[in-house]
């Protein structure tokens, strides 16, 4: 049964010395006129300031920081964006040298990358020269039906001939928006390595 007592007798001894030490502080903080004051609390004027924690023998034991201006605040997010894009650089850095070894590496990899890309785009090109061929097939028979004819007597034109016109020019279009895609894709492609490679040699120090 002594166990717990002894327990009990430490927390109340912890928290007595925490109760003195709160009741023994005091506070130095110094205004913009160079002014220093010393008082166990802060008076109102001086909360935005920073402020230093003494204990009893005037020896500091903590710091309270005031309030920052929108100048301190900024200069502050600047800092941290240009901590987080060094970083970022770091670990790219680190990444890119623990991938390749030589320049000619990236470069077998950039052109495996880009064969792809170009590979999607010829056979995108050969699709769309097919489709245009079936669209003019199309537009040449509607001519034969009104309102396209110049025949009076024309009957008029069967509604799936024209949806079937309607349909091809839309699949002519997404395709053309794919094959830009593919060329923009490369284009990204290319560049990004070339980057790459700059970046190594820089790195390895190569000319």
């Amino acid at each position: 049964m002594r166990i717990p007592y002894l327990a009990i007798g430490l927390v109340v001894v912890s928290f007595a010395a925490h109760a003195a030490e709160r009741e023994n502080r005091h506070y130095k903080v110094v205004d913009e006129d160079g002014n220093t004051y010393y008082g166990d609390s802060i008076p109102p004027e001086m909360t935005d300031l920073d402020k230093q924690v003494v204990n009893d023998h005037g020896v500091t034991v903590g710091h309270i920081e005031g309030r920052k201006t929108e100048e301190e605040l900024e200069a502050e997010r600047r800092a941290e964006e240009v901590r987080l894009q060094r970083e970022l650089q770091r670990r790219a850095d680190q990444a890119l040298l623990a991938t390749y070894q030589t320049v000619q590496e990236i470069e077998l990899h950039r052109d495996r990358r880009v064969e792809l890309f170009q590979a999607q785009a010829r056979v995108t090109e050969l699709y769309l020269r097919n489709l245009q061929r079936q669209l003019e097939k199309l537009e040449r028979e509607s001519l034969r039906y009104a309102p396209y004819s110049s025949d009076p007597d024309a009957e008029m034109v069967d509604p799936e001939l024209v949806e079937d016109i309607i349909e091809t020019k839309d699949t002519i279009h997404r395709h053309e928006q794919n094959l830009q895609k593919f060329k923009d894709d490369e284009a990204m492609i290319i560049a990004r390595f070339d980057g790459d490679i700059n970046r190594f040699k820089s790195l390895k120090g190569i000319e």
